[in-house]
């Protein structure tokens, strides 16, 4: 057991630069070494990515890591690489032969972990394929996923049964930041844990002061606030359209600003966050696409222009401030128009199930689907052109593709983004005799130079960059990097942007779909009690905020938490009532003799204001005699 303690503190030292754990890391860590299921509940920001890392490094074979964010595989992945860590991922998004080339380095026991998303689990053929590697540790991120009650559930990661029962022996890892005791329990029934095992740190985060401003003019009050803080900051909003419009007011108004949301190409969403972690820019101005695996521990303050549907999303984003542990501040800008919106989205999201089938026919007419037809394919699905097609409201349309995947009739991933990526397939000396036209030679010799490991492996590319250095225009480069991969030179994949459905079953007749109470009305009551309940936490005046978040994620009796606005306020009223009672007591000792309202003012050095409004309140209590307009005496 020491040893295995010693083994990982070196680890921790070796890789990651830490002398010690941050709280609960290491018990997690030792209960899965130690064979045992184990579900940890960490903040955002908690480390959550080091209870699983470490393992992967002490145990004898692969860790898979389970996790629905295809952005986050590809920065975890290039993070562990960067280290010495061997890596890899499988997704949707990926061609035949990355696929191949993928599993193939986890067969051969080149990789330590291989991070998966939950839809390759739906594929039979996928699963069946696990079974030629050797699994020591299973992992299931963002682990509030599997369970219906929690707020954002996925059928494709109830199929963790099946990568449980292909490798018995391993144990499961979970891990969320947000869990309700309900969606906590229901996670272990979920897996299947052998027995309850949970590691969880209190949702309170000291150095966080929560606070609300009201009123109906946001953008001068996002301005005082910037204005009156320091540091970098995130603005979340709830539409891509107004993450440009906020963020062109602030930039107006002399603050660096930027927005970021999920429908920009994957080279604009890079730069801007490169220059937002660089302090280049001070305020990005996003939806929830932003901030996921994102590691920046300085963040100063974030404010949600817009209220989210949960305390568990508003959690998550607001956690995003203060990771280094220093005072930050995390601020709702809230309006009588914000419960109403709150309200509207239980109705936006539950359209009505005729609607709901209907979605489901045009779906399947839009990608050519007959009836009988289609199971186990993975066809684009390109959202936008559907919904002008059909005349459809796209946030309608949305919601219920979003019911079709809880009902389980298909599949939908929305906006599976990827990188232009390359490797080469000739042979080195093979280069020298190449004759290809100008352009083609020039885009090749940069990619060389600039791009390493790409004999190996797919290497992601920036054809921007590359434009900009050869000064070629874009389509130049692009036709240059076709020409390459005709040839087979290199095999070059072109970046792309598009949801993808995958049919777990056949199409069959709009009639005959089935909506499950279960994740119809259910799950609607669920998002009306999560609907309430952040709108408790948002326009509460009588009740400390974080404690009305504890108490909603089963930490009850907390105590005041002292930096909310609602406790800040009460501190400042309880600090008055304090100064009146010693203004008051010295008042009736200098009136034990009639005294004069100047000799008063002067000789207490108490506000006019506060001292008449003082002897009012004595008089009214029938201690003290009003001998003239300016003259007084205690009774």
């Amino acid at each position: 057991m020491n040893d295995t303690r010693q083994t990982i503190h070196q680890l921790l030292a070796d890789y990651w630069g830490y002398d010690s754990f941050r709280p609960r890391q290491e018990e997690i860590i030792m209960s899965v070494l130690d064979g045992h299921d184990t579900l940890g509940i960490l903040p955002t920001g908690g480390g959550k990515s080091i209870t699983f890392q470490i393992p992967a490094l002490v145990l004898p074979h692969l860790t898979i890591v389970v996790t629905p964010l295809i952005s986050l595989m590809k920065d975890q992945v290039d993070n562990l690489r960067a280290i010495g860590i061997r890596a890899t991922y499988i997704h949707s998004g990926l061609t035949q032969s990355e696929h191949r080339l993928a599993f193939d380095r986890c067969r051969l026991g080149k990789v330590k972990m291989l991070y998966v998303s939950p839809e390759k689990l739906q594929s039979k053929a996928f699963v069946d394929d696990m079974k030629l590697l050797n699994v020591s540790l299973i992992v299931v991120d963002e682990a509030h996923c599997i369970s219906q009650w929690g707020y954002d559930f996925r059928p494709s990661y109830l199929r963790l049964r099946d990568l449980r029962a292909t490798f018995p022996k391993a144990p499961v890892l979970a891990l969320t930041a947000s869990a309700t005791p309900e969606v906590a329990r229901d996670i272990m029934t979920q897996l299947e844990f052998s027995k309850p095992t949970v590691f969880s740190r209190s949702f309170a985060r000291d150095n966080i002061s929560y606070l609300a401003r009201y009123g109906d003019d946001k953008a001068n009050t996002l301005l005082k606030i910037l204005n009156n803080t320091h540091g970098t900051a995130i603005v979340y909003v709830r539409s891509r359209r107004r993450t440009r419009e906020i963020a062109e007011v602030l930039v107006k108004n002399g603050i660096q600003a930027d927005f970021y949301h999920a429908g920009l190409a994957v080279e604009d969403k890079n730069e801007k966050q490169d220059r937002w972690k660089t302090g280049e820019c001070r305020v990005i101005v996003a939806t929830n696409a932003f901030g996921m695996g994102i590691d920046k521990a300085d963040v100063r303050v974030v404010v949600h222009y817009d209220l989210p549907a949960s305390l568990e999303e508003y959690y998550q984003e607001a956690g995003r401030a203060g990771r280094d542990g220093l005072p930050s501040f995390a601020v709702i800008l809230a309006s009588q128009y914000d419960k109403a919106r709150l309200s509207r989205h239980i109705t936006e999201s539950f359209p009505d199930k005729d609607y709901i089938r209907r979605v489901y026919d045009l779906a399947c007419t839009f990608l050519d689907i007959g009836e009988g037809e289609g199971a186990g394919q993975v066809c684009e699905f390109n959202f936008n052109l559907f919904c002008e097609q059909y005349k459809l409201q796209p946030v309608a349309a949305r919601n219920a593709l979003a019911i079709l995947t809880r009902s389980g009739a298909f599949e939908f991933t929305e906006e599976i983004q990827t990188q232009s990526r390359v490797m080469v397939l000739a042979k080195k000396h093979e280069l020298y005799d190449l004759r290809v036209n100008d352009a083609a030679d020039r885009v090749l010799q940069i990619l060389l130079r600039t791009y390493t490991g790409l004999f190996a492996d797919y290497v992601y590319i920036n054809e921007t960059l590359i434009s900009s250095r050869l000064q070629l225009s874009s389509d130049q480069v692009y036709d240059s990097l076709l020409l390459l991969s005709k040839m087979h030179i290199i095999h070059f994949v072109p970046r792309k942007s598009t949801p993808y459905i995958y049919f777990t079953s056949a199409r069959t007749a709009a009639k005959y779909v089935v909506i499950p109470r279960t994740v119809y009305e259910e799950q609607r009551e669920r998002l009306s009690r999560r609907v309430e309940a952040m709108k408790s936490f948002a326009f509460a005046t009588d009740r400390c905020r974080v404690g009305i978040m504890l108490d909603y994620f089963g930490e009850k009796g907390a105590p005041d938490c002292g930096s909310c606005d609602h406790c800040r306020a009460q501190k400042q009223k309880r600090t008055t009532d304090d100064d009146d009672s010693l203004l008051r007591q010295s008042l009736l000792y200098m009136l034990r003799q009639p005294r004069t309202l100047d000799y008063l003012i002067t000789t207490s050095g108490a506000r006019p204001d506060r001292l008449t409004a003082a002897i009012r309140r004595l008089i009214d209590e029938g201690r003290v005699k009003m001998l003239s307009p300016t003259e007084f005496v205690a009774k």
